[in-house]
């Protein structure tokens, strides 16, 4: 049951046990996708162990670590209709792509489709997967899924052209939340995003990885993303609420400070969300205030 409807596209930066466990898994997938993997400058022969390893798939050596923008330079290459994204210590589950494309070909004015995610080794539920299940986004009759007000890359078939036409990962981000921006500007756009619990992914975090530096970053990355897009009394409350509720150490102090020194850029860049996709986000950020999920920002 091969589809070539959608293209897998993987950012790896010195993980190379995890990817080769990742890529391995994709081969097996009955889709057959075709797989793009941007090595965003890794030092532990990443790149020389996939093209050894995985001949089949297309291998993207940036030189530098692009963060998020790995993602954006591989879709470049994209001729598929969709595009799913997938880390490199996840993988998409058998017949989960070629679900979500039936999906998308279904409902066209539907952008994304963001999967169920189970953590290994022990398979259970991602707690974000409940906050998913029950977003308190409004949607439309037709939509297959709860509507969701955002994201999660690496368990999210996206329809390509949208994705290009929206800008992709904004390049100030790296990663840490960054998935955000893109959402409400497809939203902008007149994209909706579902959840879709009949489709899986699977998650066994690695254990490279710099928290304190993501969790640094997602908070800047939610400042910024606040002041870009949200109206003033929203974007003030919220600036007010995380200075309430993130952790008071070193990292969320530098978190406001690199947030704070772009704010020249911010302002020229800032473009208010509709009235709709705003309202949408006001539903969601009150969930999310309740939820116990992991976020970057505290």
């Amino acid at each position: 049951m091969t589809d070539p409807r959608t293209t897998v596209v993987v950012i790896t930066h010195n993980r190379r046990p995890e990817l080769l466990r990742t890529l391995d898994h994709l081969a097996r997938l009955p889709e057959q996708p075709e797989v793009i993997v941007t090595d965003n400058g890794s030092t532990d022969g990443t790149s020389a162990a996939v093209a050894h390893h995985h001949p089949q798939v297309r291998l993207l050596r940036p030189g530098r670590n692009l963060g998020a923008v790995g993602r954006n330079l591989a879709v470049r290459q994209v001729h598929t209709p969709y595009v799913a994204f997938c880390d490199d210590d996840s993988w998409w589950a058998p017949g989960a792509l070629s679900g979500a494309a039936d999906l998308l070909d279904r409902h066209a004015a539907l952008g994304s489709v963001t999967a169920r995610i189970l953590v290994e080794p022990g398979g259970t539920e991602d707690p974000i997967v409940e906050e998913l299940r029950n977003s308190p986004v409004p949607g439309p009759s037709w939509l297959p899924g709860p509507a969701l007000g955002s994201f999660l890359a690496a368990a999210t078939v996206l329809r390509t052209d949208a994705f290009r036409r929206a800008g992709g990962f904004h390049p100030r981000l790296w990663l840490g939340g960054e998935e955000e921006l893109l959402a409400a500007d497809l939203a902008a756009d007149g994209w909706w995003l579902t959840y879709a619990e009949q489709l899986t992914t699977h998650h066994r975090p690695s254990p490279v990885r710099d928290s304190t530096r993501r969790r640094r970053d997602g908070i800047r990355n939610t400042l910024w993303f606040t002041w870009l897009r949200r109206p003033a009394g929203p974007a003030l409350r919220r600036t007010l609420h995380l200075a309430r509720t993130v952790p008071r150490d070193t990292a969320s102090l530098r978190a406001f400070a690199a947030a704070a020194a772009a704010l020249p850029w911010v302002l020229r860049e800032r473009r208010v969300l509709p009235p709709e996709v705003e309202g949408r986000l006001r539903l969601l950020e009150d969930s999310q205030r309740r939820s116990k999920a992991r976020r970057y920002t505290g």
